[in-house]
């Protein structure tokens, strides 16, 4: 098979999986047309829940393995579509509809790459891993996945990055804020506003700025983006609720974050999780010196992906861009998957791990 034929099944897999609502925890038949392409196309390949995934044929423990990953699940559509979401719909170099951007391109890009290496021998052993939860970081996703898996020595994650190399990536946790009060009547001076005991620490939020800031990712930034408080015009409030978006960059562990948080204003703070931490990958590491042969461009993506949750080396490259995910009428160039196929498999071809 020549590259247009490999682009073709992209494309055709692709529209068939738009077609399919897969919002996440709700991939079950996307993952059964996955397990259709696979078992049409003779790849041999293991399911749990909702994730699917392939073993190159003739693995060798001794070999290092490289992890090609990508999602299938979507978000929800926003109200601003124009187009019907789940409709594939080909206008010029342009294929519309939810997911194939963030990350179809990437998920059927990387699998036809898969194929043409297994084609021939490797210097090292490779699995396609199309994960589920991605967009909501759940627990049935590639972390349930990743202990079933042989050791992975590293990873490219094909989210839209316009097949540029993220070799950096923030992390993320969020924090559920609290101010109590006492309530009373508005139109005495009774009680204790809890809207008021929580805003010398909103603006405390709002103004800090911590110290180490990054070369790829820039500084840890914190926003405070749910404020929830009161129940009627009369009655003073006795609790005020908030939400902290954290974006933690390598230099920042998240419980360190929450801990230096939690000196510095009264409200109680809990994190929802610690679990998705900033990552990065050496600039010495094979696959980056690979990108750069290629003239690549390495840059720090401020987005939050399955990245966070290896354990190994890994980037995230993958064809389309990232602002056009979680947006109305999202859509991927077919050159763009045509060219991802192209690119991943001169990176990847006889790589020394």
């Amino acid at each position: 098979m020549d590259i247009n034929n490999y682009l073709n099944d992209a494309v055709e897999l692709l529209k068939a999986l738009v077609a399919i609502p897969s919002v996440s925890r709700d991939e079950a038949k996307a993952a059964d047309e996955m397990g259709v392409f696979l078992k049409t196309t003779g790849i041999d390949y293991q399911r749990k829940g909702n994730n699917i995934w392939a073993v190159s044929p003739g693995y060798n423990s001794q070999k290092p393995t490289l992890l090609l990953n990508a999602h299938i699940d979507t978000v929800k559509p926003t109200g601003s579509w124009t187009r019907n979401p789940f409709t594939p719909t080909v206008e010029g170099d342009r294929l519309y509809g939810l997911g194939a951007n963030d990350c179809g391109g990437g998920l059927v890009s990387l699998l036809q790459a898969f194929r043409i290496l297994t084609a021939s021998s490797q210097p090292y052993n490779l699995i396609y891993l199309a994960s589920a939860e991605e967009e909501v970081s759940g627990k049935d996703g590639i972390s349930s996945v990743l202990p079933l898996l042989p050791p992975v020595s590293a990873a490219v994650v094909g989210e839209p990055t316009g097949m540029q190399p993220a070799v950096a990536e923030k992390g993320l946790m969020v924090i559920d804020g609290t101010a109590y009060g006492k309530a009373g009547h508005a139109a005495r001076n009774e009680g204790l506003n809890a809207i008021y005991e929580a805003l010398d620490d909103l603006i405390w939020l709002r103004d800090y700025r911590f110290e180490k800031e990054s070369e790829w990712l820039g500084p840890t930034k914190m926003t405070v983006t749910v404020v929830n408080s009161g129940t009627q015009h009369n009655v003073v409030p006795d609790r005020c609720d908030f939400i902290i978006d954290v974006r933690t960059n390598e230099h920042y562990r998240n419980e360190d974050v929450l801990t230096f948080l939690q000196q510095h204003v009264k409200s109680r703070l809990k994190a929802r999780s610690f679990r998705l931490g900033s990552s990065a990958i050496p600039l010495g590491h094979p696959l980056v010196e690979r990108c750069l042969q290629m003239g690549m461009r390495p840059f720090g993506s401020p987005t939050l992906s399955d990245q966070a949750l290896m354990p190994f080396p890994s980037l995230k490259l993958g064809p389309g861009q990232s602002e056009r995910s979680h947006s109305a009428d999202e859509y991927i160039c077919i050159s763009e998957i045509g060219n991802a196929i192209t690119t991943y498999t001169q990176l990847l071809s006889a790589l020394q791990l």
